[in-house]
């Protein structure tokens, strides 16, 4: 029974970090296709940096979470 909670909660923790890092990549391409959007003065630059905001905010929280647990991680 131990064998397999281990194995399991080990399994649950890698494909949790992969997902991690796969958000994190995501978030700095959208940060990035932001500030080159934002550095053109077409007219509908800033219409665009808003749209980018509506995927950028939700992986900012998803960071933030992953930091947190990350801590909680190592101090608990």
């Amino acid at each position: 029974m131990i064998t397999t909670v281990t194995t399991t909660t080990t399994m649950t923790l890698l494909n949790a970090t992969s997902l991690a890092l796969v958000g994190i990549g995501t978030l700095l391409l959208l940060l990035v296709q932001k500030e080159i959007v934002l550095s053109s003065q077409k007219q509908w630059s800033a219409r665009v940096a808003q749209a980018l905001n509506i995927g950028i905010v939700p992986l900012l929280v998803v960071l933030a979470m992953t930091v947190v647990m990350k801590f909680a991680n190592v101090l608990g």
